[in-house]
């Protein structure tokens, strides 16, 4: 077979997540990409016609530009697994785990990854205990955020112990579990992975936003509304930790391919890991693109490379 003319692809993105929409978006500027290299691809949308639609294509390898659940966390990498499709990404254990904030942060732990201090909370809470606790532990400025959710989707800031009742209270009842971490002040920092026979690691980016604001779902997705800098001001030790923590982080987890280690970087001492992204985004204003257009790949090249990353991997 010739990798490139009879490979068929089938780029999926859309479902249910509350980041359909942003998987769209990445799913269509992928697809474009790769029918620069590939002249058989499809996009298709994760719904219930989505097994008839890969069998109609005969398609041989699937590049998931899905975030969020189900398809970011392991439910639709084990979908495919039982069908007998390679893909692009990392595999069900490692998808679940990065999605999984909680579960994550133990496993950085042992890793020696430094990250925030932090509060597990379950939808059935006693709201006061919960609170007291949170402040005992944590203090009084934190952050509340679902366990499981991506793109910044859920996320709150309290500053106090009636912004705690109140953040807490509008988490639970849109969440299951929640998870409270001290908030730690600092830049924003992000560090892309590629993976595909051997681990390169992107330059640092720092995100920056305008004054007040930070990196939420809004930011991250309308173009213009956060500036990206390539290499990240830092300190020679810290840009070169990150970049550490980014390769430890990604192989704690067991991620394959791609992935996107987030960080809040303190003007002084280490580097704090936020979370992994195992499909970070693909569109017009993401991070991990940018990274890779630094050290001299285009999008196109990049994606190709993934899709070759994934054809060699032997499910078997």
């Amino acid at each position: 077979m010739n990798a490139t003319i009879d490979t068929s692809i089938a780029v999926v993105c859309g479902g249910p997540s509350s980041e359909a929409e942003v998987s769209r978006s990445s799913g269509r500027c992928v697809a474009e990409a790769l029918k620069q290299t590939y002249p058989n691809v499809v996009l298709l949308e994760l719904d219930k016609h989505l097994s008839a639609a890969l069998a109609a294509n005969s398609v041989d390898v699937v590049f998931p530009a899905l975030h969020g659940p189900p398809g970011e966390d392991g439910t639709f990498q084990g979908f495919l697994e039982t069908q007998g499709y390679r893909y692009v990404g990392s595999g069900v254990r490692a998808s679940s785990f990065a999605m999984d904030k909680s579960v994550a942060k133990c496993i950085f732990r042992q890793a020696g990854i430094p990250v925030a201090r932090d509060i597990n909370l379950e939808h059935s809470l006693d709201l006061d205990a919960a609170c007291q606790h949170i402040e005992k532990v944590l203090g009084d400025d934190v952050v509340i955020k679902p366990s499981s959710e991506g793109s910044a989707v859920g996320v709150r800031f309290a500053n106090s112990a009636e912004e705690i009742e109140k953040r807490l209270q509008e988490a639970c009842l849109h969440n299951g579990r929640v998870l409270v971490e001290e908030r730690i002040i600092g830049r924003e920092i992000t560090v892309g992975i590629l993976d595909t026979g051997k681990i390169e690691v992107f330059p640092v980016i720092e995100v920056r936003t305008p004054k007040g604001a930070w990196y939420d779902y809004e930011h991250r997705y309308t173009e213009g509304a956060s500036e990206h800098i390539i290499p990240a001001p830092l300190s020679q030790a810290q840009y070169q930790r990150t970049q550490e923590i980014a390769v430890l982080a990604h192989k704690a987890l067991g991620c394959r391919h791609l992935s996107r280690a987030d960080f809040v970087v303190p003007e002084h001492g280490e580097p704090v890991l936020l979370e992994v992204n195992t499909l970070p985004g693909m569109t017009p204003t993401s991070l991990y693109p940018d990274g890779a257009r630094a050290i001299g790949l285009s999008f196109e090249s990049l994606v190709s490379k993934l899709i070759e990353g994934a054809l060699e991997y032997d499910h078997g």
